[in-house]
Parts: structure tokens; sequence; C-alpha cells
């Protein structure tokens, strides 16, 4: 746990998704020195509470992109980029993933139509036309 800490230190500090850090189970098993099989057993059946709420320490766990600056930032917080567009937009004309691809684009983070798309699906955020209100 305490090298789960240290790792994502600046999100412990606030709380905010932004500040996750992309981190496999392989960056922890070097660290603790354990199998990487060793730490997915224990992420599988821990979790943490923090001032933020209580969360599974398979949550930390995230793969890394790199936005528009090079930097390496966590999918993490792209679903949540992608969680607010679609929150913010007309439900009379909601955004088609294309759409979505240039607001996260606008946004610093350079992704993929099918990349909006597998992230909209695991978000369980229905298709534009689904989400058109009348």
């Amino acid at each position: 746990m305490q090298a789960i800490i240290d790792y994502q230190h600046d999100y412990f500090i606030d709380g905010d998704a932004r500040h996750l850090r992309p981190m496999v189970l392989k960056d922890i098993a070097d660290i603790t020195g354990f199998d990487i099989s060793t730490i997915s057993r224990v992420a599988n059946s821990k979790y943490i509470e923090t001032p933020f709420g209580v969360f599974s320490l398979k949550s930390f766990f995230s793969e890394g992109m790199e936005n528009k600056e090079g930097e390496e930032i966590s999918t993490k917080e792209i679903k949540q980029a992608l969680r607010q567009c679609v929150d913010e937009e007309d439900k009379h004309n909601p955004l088609t993933d294309d759409e979505l691809v240039e607001k996260l684009s606008a946004m610093g983070y350079k992704v993929a139509r099918r990349t909006v798309a597998k992230y909209r699906d695991q978000l369980s955020i229905p298709t534009a036309r689904l989400r058109k209100e009348i």
C-alpha cells in the first residue's frame, strides 16, 4: 500500500483524478520486489479509505497515454474529461464520437475515434442518437 501511495502521491494530496499517474502492476512489483501475480491478487481484494471516498486498490492501476505536450497521463483522466464533455453537451444535439475527439483534442488529449467509442462504452455512455432528448 505504501508503494501505491508513494507512486500516486499527487493524487492522495487532493483526490483529483487528473493527478493519477499511469501505473501498472509491474511498476509496483518492481518497487516492492514481489511478483506481479502477488500484486494482482492483493489489489483485487483490498480497499483503501481516503478523505475522498473508499476505493479498491485495483482502481489506482491504469494504462497511460501521452497528451499533446508529450506528458504521460492516465486513461482515467481522459475518461473523466470525456464524461465532462458528455455532461456539458447540448442534449438536443449531442456530440458524435468524431465531435468528442475534436473537443478532447482542444483540451489537449490526443485520442482516436475508436478510443473515444471504447471509453464511452466502458463508462456506459450511449451513442449520440440514444442520448438525444426531444
